[in-house]
């Protein structure tokens, strides 16, 4: 009930007082104004109600519907759209409209269909709901709900991002609590209680009638695994990845490594010992431990390519011959990848391996939200055992800069956190879910030492670290950061201090959005702050690498632009203008920037690399000899051509293709799997294994697009209209160099949810990067067209491969995965084929060697058996190979 003041109340409410010696009879204007304030003074929040509301408010997020109707905007996102609700259902009666609250929307919304609330976009995907004059506040137990259209479609319950919070005039901010993530006690998995799970395929995960994708439930899984079956003794001799040559010795004794490991350095090499450390600390985490009585491992020399090596393992001792430090770790860690952690024995055999690409590296993103050093510390642990050689560390985008630079604090004060600070004085806005407060662990930077650490421990494995701070478009937390250190120098009267790395132009009225949705994110390539701001980056960066031993050689640099910055800025027009540069226009001006930072880096002795995209831009005569691409397009949709192309520029091309190399995108095609999909619904360990990398068109023979539709290939030469040469096949002499894994974190916010996304899709990274299977389609040269008909991948090819993926499931499930438990490595344990047939209960697995369990529903979990004989509907899960980590359950029916 709102009570009723007396009029002493509402003059007192105003600031005003009756005064007998000269009373004021107030105007009907001033009497109507005094009432609207005293209704914002009665419905004004206190701390405690807000906190309050933000404890009792249950949310539930829902996505009605994916599929278009005639209410979807035509002029957005090719007339797509999805309808989501938003039901509020409060704990307590509040007739206040002095409330907002924000959240994280990650598709923009086209139209709100309801009358008490409404929402509005604040910037990238930071959204704010606010009531509307219908408003009639809230009521104790009853629903509100907010209706909307978004684009172009919301495919995954972890779409909806947590931690929406209230704020209120001059009060703390709240976060609504029931919008928390939580974590399940059994899988370790990330779990949203305020998502509505999926209910209707059709409706909301297939979009519309050419969707031909089936969802991955326990009876399409039941299929997919008939392709693998038990069989343990597979494992026994199989390394990962796949040695070039293995010969097995003759012998029934097989060489214990129970009594642990005598080294024996060369004399000759002071620093072998530490060369090898970590890799004789994973061999001793598996329990082969080094001891004075056990068998003796020799290192020798011998010629050869960089990582190349060979094993030999005798009953009497083993000796590791190699060329370099990365081979004699290989060597052992082949040696590694044979032991069963159960026996610790090994067959006797010698192995002559080298590696298949140069270039062998894993992507991590810890700029949209931080992740540990620790984490890093343990993937670079996990990359040295299979044989992985770069770590592209992804440092600095929009949402986040994660490294301490020196001279510039304001880069990690202000852009390594996100709070509510709407004008950006003290942290960035709140993104991807991140809430209102700073102190949490989507928050974070490297210190100097931090990071001087992580190349230390990364040398000692070595593998080279690639720093990358994206530019000039993602580039968002660095402007903010610059902007606000302009501000502070400005108030302190060192105007000129102020503008030395501002990387902005004040004057620029550009309307833009890049593809997060945010319209401030683009360096200003056009001022020359940006440059010097660049220049010291690199240095202070450099300074690092020099003080931790690894000296930096290679800086990825991004490359990414963003369609429609800078034609409105004052300071690019009059460079378009008045430069020498071959810069005449506005369009121009992203190559630019790539082709100086490039030369400016090779001034300094660095190699630029970028992504496709936006080195496609640039002129190749501008740029330094040598670069590296990555190529991120997607197959299906002629990625190969971009792919041939800058390979035949001589360029250092590494694949990254993100339909099979982003680990970032679901395992398989179930709404509740974690990641975007913007390229690929289902994205398996047994995908990234089959893929073809030297013969980019020919994987049409084999996979399908984004909605399980065949595609066609066309890898030969292709003229323009005048007859210039477009694209076509690539020229001999002109590889790629290597494959690259990509895990982008907008969505992934613990360590243990990156490690699931990971692993164990790198071991088949490793796999491809490493060995060259026999079954792959041989490029053409000549150019050819591939089709789930063109017949390049024959019968014996497909036989051939499935035989290695027999071989491989099996050694997953009975030897490696073992290994990431002791290590600590939170993989994915996969979901279960199951089905019920004659009231029997027959479940597959797709790396056999893992435990099922099953139940009813609710019931108690117990050991699965063939043949069991259930009711339906029944739970079936996996559990770990140490058995304690359960996987995520499917129903039965």
């Amino acid at each position: 009930m709102k009570k009723t003041l007396s009029a002493s109340a509402i003059l007192l409410a105003l600031g005003l007082t009756a005064c007998s010696e000269a009373p004021v009879t107030p105007s009907a204007a001033s009497a109507d104004k005094a009432v609207a304030q005293t209704q914002q003074v009665q419905d004004a929040l206190t701390q405690v109600q807000l906190q309050q509301l933000g404890d009792s408010l249950v949310v539930t997020y829902r996505v009605v519907t994916n599929v278009p109707d005639d209410k979807c905007l035509k002029d957005k996102a090719d007339g797509r759209c999805f309808v989501a609700q938003i039901d509020f259902v409060p704990g307590m009666d509040l007739a206040s409209q002095d409330w907002e609250i924000y959240l994280s929307q990650m598709r923009p919304v086209q139209s709100v269909e309801s009358g008490e609330l409404t929402i509005t976009h604040v910037k990238g995907d930071l959204h704010r709901i606010t009531p509307t004059a219908a408003f009639k506040g809230f009521v104790k137990g009853e629903k509100k709900q907010l209706t909307f259209r978004g684009e172009p479609w919301q495919l995954a319950e972890t779409d909806a991002m947590p931690n929406y919070y209230l704020t209120a005039n001059g009060l703390e901010p709240v976060i609504i609590a029931s919008t928390q993530v939580g974590k399940d006690a059994e899988t370790g998995l990330e779990t949203r209680p305020y998502v509505e799970g999926f209910t209707n395929f059709k409706t909301q995960y297939q979009r519309t009638e050419t969707d031909k994708l089936a969802p991955a439930d326990a009876a399409q899984l039941f299929i997919n695994n008939q392709a693998v079956s038990e069989d343990a003794a597979l494992a026994v001799d199989t390394i990962i990845p796949t040695p070039q040559k293995v010969k097995l010795h003759s012998t029934d004794t097989p060489v214990s490594l129970a009594g642990g490991i005598k080294l024996e350095y060369q004399q000759d090499n002071p620093e072998q010992k530490s060369q090898v450390a970590a890799a004789v600390a994973r061999l001793a985490r598996l329990g082969v431990a080094e001891s004075a009585s056990g068998i003796t491992v020799k290192f020798a020399s011998q010629k050869g390519d960089e990582g190349s090596y060979r094993l030999d393992i005798q009953p009497t001792e083993i000796v590791i011959a190699a060329n370099d430090a990365a081979g004699l770790s290989y060597g052992l860690s082949s040696l590694a990848s044979l032991v069963d952690v159960n026996s610790l024995k090994v067959n006797a055999m010698t192995i002559e391996d080298s590696p298949r690409y140069p270039f062998r590296g894993m992507h991590i993103d810890v700029a949209r939200n931080f992740h540990s050093k620790q984490l890093l510390l343990d993937l670079l642990d996990q990359m040295a055992a299979y044989k992985l050689n770069k770590l592209h560390l992804h440092m600095a985008d929009d949402e986040g800069w994660r490294l301490e630079i020196d001279g510039l604090p304001e880069l990690t004060d202000i852009g390594s956190k996100r709070c509510h600070d709407l004008d950006e004085n003290t942290c960035l806005l709140p993104q991807l879910g991140s809430g209102p407060f700073g102190d949490t662990s989507v928050n974070g930077y490297y210190t100097k030492q931090d990071y001087i650490d992580i190349l230390q421990y990364a040398s000692a494995r070595q593998i080279q670290v690639i720093p990358s701070m994206d530019m000039p478009g993602h580039s968002r937390a660095a402007i903010k950061a610059m902007d606000a250190r302009y501000r502070k120098l400005l108030t302190e009267g060192k105007t000129a201090e102020a503008k030395t790395y501002l990387l902005s132009d004040a004057d620029d009225k550009t309307v833009y959005s890049s593809v997060q949705y945010y319209d401030d994110n683009t360096l200003n390539v056009c001022m020359e702050s940006t440059y010097q701001f660049v220049d010291k980056v690199i240095d202070e960066i450099a300074k690092l690498h020099q003080a931790a031993g690894q000296p930096l050689t290679r800086y990825h640099i991004g490359a990414d632009e963003t369609a429609g910055a800078w034609k409105q800025s004052p300071q690019c027009l009059a460079f378009v203008a008045n430069n020498d540069k071959g810069v005449k226009s506005i369009d121009d001006l992203g190559a630019y920037f790539i082709e100086r930072i490039s030369n400016q880096l090779a001034n300094k002795g660095i190699e630029a690399a970028g992504w496709s995209d936006g080195m496609s831009h640039v002129r190749p005569e501008n740029m330094p000899a040598k670069v590296q691409s990555n190529i991120w397009d997607v197959i299906a949709h002629k990625g190969h051509e971009r792919a041939n192309q800058q390979a035949n520029l001589g360029w250092e091309t590494v694949l990254s293709n993100p339909e099979v190399l982003y680990f970032d995108f679901p395992y398989e095609a179930d709404p509740k799997e974690h990641g975007y999909y913007w390229a690929s619904r289902a994205t398996n360990s047994h995908k990234v294994f089959s893929f073809m990398p030297d013969n980019l068109a020919a994987n049409a023979e084999q996979w399908t697009d984004i909605q399980h539709q065949p595609f066609e290939a066309d890898d030969r030469i292709k003229l323009d209209g005048a007859g210039n040469k477009v694209s076509g096949p690539r020229e001999k002499g002109k590889p790629f160099t290597g494959l690259q894994g990509q895990v982008w974190s907008e969505s992934i916010r613990s360590d243990d949810t990156l490690e699931y996304m990971v692993f164990p899709r790198l071991l088949m990274l490793a796999e491809r990067a490493w060995h060259q299977a026999a079954w792959e389609v041989p490029y053409q040269y000549q150019g050819a067209v591939y089709n789930q008909s063109s017949g390049a991948f024959t019968l014996a090819m497909r036989d051939a491969q499935a035989k290695d993926w027999q071989q491989l499931a099996n050694t997953l499930g009975h030897k490696e995965f073992i290994k990431l438990d002791k290590a600590g490595i939170d993989y994915r344990v996969p979901t279960v084929g199951a089905e019920i047939r004659d009231g029997k209960l027959f479940a597959n697995i797709a790396y056999p060697g893992l435990k099922l369990e099953y139940r009813s529903l609710n019931g108690q979990w117990q050991a699965y058996q063939a043949g069991q004989a259930v009711t339906a509907p029944i739970e079936i899960r996996a559990i770990a190979a140490d058995g304690i980590r359960k996987g995520r359950s499917l129903i039965v029916d």
